[in-house]
C-alpha cells in the first residue's frame, strides 16, 4: 500500500507544483486567515488538486489540510497531512523558497512523506524504515559534529511574532553559538535541507502538523533526530519541533532549553 500511496503524493506534489510554477506573478486574490498570514488562490488551487488525486485512489481516508481544515467520513486509520504551498508569503513575493508537503499517517504513525520545491525541481520522499531520497537518490544528514561549524535555519510564524514567547532569545543564543543561522521561510524545506545535509540543524514553534510531518520523517530517514525543544519524543501534533543531524542534537537542547522552549 505505502508504495501505491507514495506514487499518489509524488503525482499529486507535482501537479500542484506545476500550478505554482505556471501562476507566478498571477496569484490572484489574496486573503488573510490572521495579521501576516495570506493564503492566495494558488493555496486553494492546489490543495484542491491535490486532494481530488488523494480521493480518487483512496475516497475512505481521512484528510487534514491547512486550507480547509479536516475531512473524514467513516472512520479510517489512515489519514492524508497536507500543505499545498509551505511558504506562501515567500511565493506571494517571488521570492523562489515555497514547496509542497503530503504526509500519510497510518494507526497514528507517519509512514510516508512527499516534499516538492517546484523552483529547483526538487523531490524529496521518505517512507518509514525505507529511508528518503532527493529526485530517486538516497540522501543523509551531514557529519558535522560541533555547533561552531554547523548552519542552522529557523523561522517565525505569524502566531510567534505576536506573542511574548516569540522565539528570539533562542535565535539570540544560537547566533553566539552556531556559525551561521538562516530563516528561509518554509518550514517543510528547512527539515528537507537538514535531512540532506544542507543545515545541520533546524527549530521552530508554533507550527500546525501539515508544516512538520512530511520533513521530520525525512530527516529521520536521513539518520537524523527529530524531538521537541527538551528533548521529548516528537509528534507532528505538537508545536515545536528540533530536528538536527543527531551529532549536534543534544548541544542544540542544551541551549533551548534555558529558554523555556516552546
Amino acid at each position: 500500500m505505502i508504495g501505491e500511496v507514495l506514487e499518489v503524493a509524488i503525482a499529486a506534489s507535482r501537479a500542484a507544483g506545476d500550478i505554482q510554477r505556471t501562476r507566478i506573478g498571477r496569484i490572484g486574490r489574496v486573503e488573510f486567515k490572521e495579521a501576516n498570514d495570506p493564503v492566495t488562490e494558488v493555496d486553494l488551487l492546489c490543495e484542491r488538486e491535490i486532494i481530488r488525486r488523494i480521493q480518487d485512489r483512496f475516497p475512505g481516508h481521512n484528510i487534514l489540510a491547512e486550507e480547509s481544515g479536516g475531512r473524514e467520513g467513516a472512520p479510517s486509520p489512515h489519514k492524508w497531512i497536507i500543505d499545498p504551498l509551505d511558504g506562501t508569503i515567500n511565493y506571494s513575493h517571488g521570492f523562489p523558497c515555497y514547496g509542497v508537503s503530503i504526509a500519510f499517517e497510518s494507526e497514528g504513525v507517519v509512514r510516508a512523506g512527499v516534499v516538492y520545491n517546484p523552483s529547483l525541481d526538487e523531490l524529496f520522499a521518505a517512507q518509514k524504515g525505507g529511508g528518503a531520497t532527493l529526485n530517486g537518490r538516497p540522501i543523509r544528514v551531514s557529519g558535522t559534529g560541533t555547533l561552531d561549524r554547523s548552519l542552522l535555519a529557523t523561522g517565525f510564524s505569524p502566531r510567534v511574532v505576536r506573542s511574548s514567547d516569540n522565539n528570539m532569545e533562542n535565535f539570540r543564543r544560537f547566533m553566539g553559538a552556531a556559525q551561521a543561522i538562516r530563516r528561509p521561510g518554509s518550514a517543510v524545506l528547512d527539515l528537507c535541507y537538514t535531512a540532506m545535509g544542507r543545515f545541520e540543524g533546524f527549530w521552530e514553534m508554533k507550527l500546525k502538523p501539515w508544516d512538520m510531518a512530511a520533513g521530520a520523517l525525512m530527516v529521520e530517514e536521513a539518520g537524523g533526530r527529530v524531538t521537541r525543544f527538551d528533548g521529548a519524543p516528537f509528534t507532528a501534533y505538537d508545536a515545536e519541533i528540533l530536528a538536527s543531524n543527531g551529532l549536534v542534537h543534544q548541544a542544540m537542547v542544551e541551549i533551548l532549553r534555558p529558554a523555556g522552549g516552546g
